[in-house]
This record gives structure tokens, sequence and C-alpha cells, in this order.
């Protein structure tokens, strides 16, 4: 990339859209593009087409979603198959048809089968069976990687997929229904220290493994895939027709997870898991050696990445009480 490049981000107020937009300026890039949901609805193709061929971007990043935990997807999974479809098919199309030759597709790692092998690679992709819970959100998602896949092969494109592993940090949705694992724990274990409750119930049996990776990593590993080489790529992931693992190598337990969050708020009473509540995957560990063999690791501990939210989640605590 060149620093004048005209980057448009979808998604730029959600956790992750927001991380890339402060990481670019960080690196130098100021022509930045973005549009709120109120100014662009991403679910409407003739809107987004003509935003499009209006603004004529350099590059474009889908880090636009509609995301949620394991209540979120449960609950609505009609939303969530048909919104992401939506939002990704309008993005991917609509750049091809505005010329635009450079896209990044970001995805999730529950793309992967519920019972993949460990730790996950690439290749596992459409090897099995997905977890039910998130399965709407899953579909999605995959499509999203096949259709830049097929506009590579078919029009030489040079749209990249990423798939993170489970991310947190600035900006999450701490919502105390449809959020993920940390924010949800961050936000239980704050409320039962303020009210000074005796214990915290954690859904599941606090079992299942999982690994996290900082947002700010995240956004870090986003814009180092957009600037390599496309012929390292070639090398690497064969033309691009196939998509990157970006995780940090490492899990733990709910349980461990539960009790580290729990030293980071501070907060004295006990832990009680319900195991009467589904647990998801019983783990999910993705293999990042494809990632770290195009040059790049991440840097935040899950530890200082948690007290970094956490200090988030408290200068913003006013409105996410709300």
């Amino acid at each position: 990339m060149n620093y004048n490049d005209k980057i448009y981000v979808a998604g730029h107020n959600g956790m992750v859209g927001s991380a890339i937009v402060r990481k670019l300026h960080e690196k130098g890039f100021l022509n930045i593009v973005t549009r709120s949901s109120s100014e662009l609805d991403l679910t409407n193709q003739q809107s987004v087409h003509a935003f499009l061929q209006e603004e004529k971007p350099d590059n474009v990043v889908i880090a636009a979603a509609k995301v949620g935990g394991i209540h979120a997807n449960d609950c609505y999974p009609a939303e969530f198959i048909y919104q992401n479809l939506m939002i990704e098919a309008n993005l991917i199309h609509g750049a091809y048809l505005a010329g635009v030759n450079q896209l990044l597709f970001l995805g999730s790692s529950c793309i992967y089968p519920k019972e993949s092998l460990q730790p996950i690679k690439e290749e596992y992709l459409l090897s099995s069976h997905l977890e039910l819970t998130n399965e709407p959100y899953a579909v999605a998602k995959i499509a999203g990687i096949k259709l830049c896949e097929s506009y590579n092969r078919q029009y030489g494109t040079d749209y990249r997929s990423i798939m993170p592993t489970n991310l947190y940090g600035p900006n999450d949705n701490f919502h105390p229904k449809n959020s993920h694992v940390i924010p949800a724990l961050i936000r239980k274990f704050h409320e039962a220290k303020v009210g000074r409750k005796p214990f915290v119930e954690i859904w599941g049996s606090g079992k299942p493994m999982r690994e996290f990776l900082h947002v700010n990593d995240m956004a870090d590993a986003s814009i180092y895939i957009i600037g390599l080489d496309k012929k390292i790529l070639e090398d690497e992931v064969a033309l691009m027709l196939s998509h990157v693992n970006i995780g940090t190598g490492v899990d733990a337990t709910i349980k461990e997870v539960a009790q580290i969050i729990k030293e980071v708020v501070g907060y004295s009473g006990e832990i009680v898991f319900n195991a009467k509540m589904p647990d998801g995957t019983k783990r999910k560990l993705l293999d990042v050696s494809r990632m770290e063999n195009l040059g790049w690791k991440p840097d935040i501990s899950l530890k200082d990445g948690l007290k970094d939210t956490y200090k988030w989640f408290l200068e913003n605590n006013k409105k996410l009480r709300e």
C-alpha cells in the first residue's frame, strides 16, 4: 500500500473496524473512508454499489458484520445469516464492479468443524459438521471466503481473507446477554464487585478451551496482510485461493480465563459454573503457522489485554450500563 491510497473500512464503528482505523492512522495512512450504518446500509445492494462507484477506493476492508455470543446466535439465526451474507456479497461484488482490485475480508474461526482436529489448520475448512449454535453465522463467513476465492480465480482480483480467533478489546459489546465470553465476564465480575455479590455464575462447565487475541493485534495483522507483496502470498497461500488464520497459537480453559478476569477486576467472591447451560465447542485453537511463516506474531499477552479492556470498560461504563 501507498500512504496516499484511499482505504474504505466497512464497519469502522465496531470493535475490529475501529481498531483497524486507529492502527492505519498510527502507521501514517490518512486517506481513510468510512460510513456509519445510518449513512450507508450495507445490506442494500444498490446503495453499496453506488457508494463504491462514487468513491473508487484503492482498497476495501470488510470488518462489518453482525456478531454476538452463543445466546444471540441461538436466538437470531435468520438475522445472522441474512445480514452477513448481504454485507459481504454487496461489498465484494460491488468492489469488483467499481474496479477495486485489493480487498480484505475478515471472517471468524467459527467457520471450522465442531470436532476439528487441534490445532485447526486452514485446510480443515468444510471437512465436517459445524457447531449448531452458530452455524448460520459460520455459513455466511464461509461464503465470504468462497466469494473472495471465486473472484480471484475468475477475474484475477487480489481479495484476501483472514480468519481471526476469538477477539476482545476496547469498543467490544458488553451487552449482558448478546456479548461474547470475555466482555460478558468482565461485566459480570464488575457488577458483582460493585454490588458485593457473593458469587458469579458462568454458563457451562468451564472446561472448554478457547484462544483469545486482542483486537489491536488483530488490526496490526490485518494491515500486515494488506501490505504483503502478492508474490509472497502466492507462494504461501496458493494464489490467495484460501485464507489465513490469525491468532496466538495458545489457548486456556474458560475457568482459567474467568480467574484472570476476576483478578483483573478485583472481585473477591466465588465463581460458580452452571453445567446445565451449553458449553459450545470443546476446544478451538488455531494453527497459526501460516501467518508466522508470513512474518507476523502477536505482541499483547492475555492478562495485559484484559487489563486494557477492563480499563476501557470503566472509562465507558456509564453509557454501557444504561
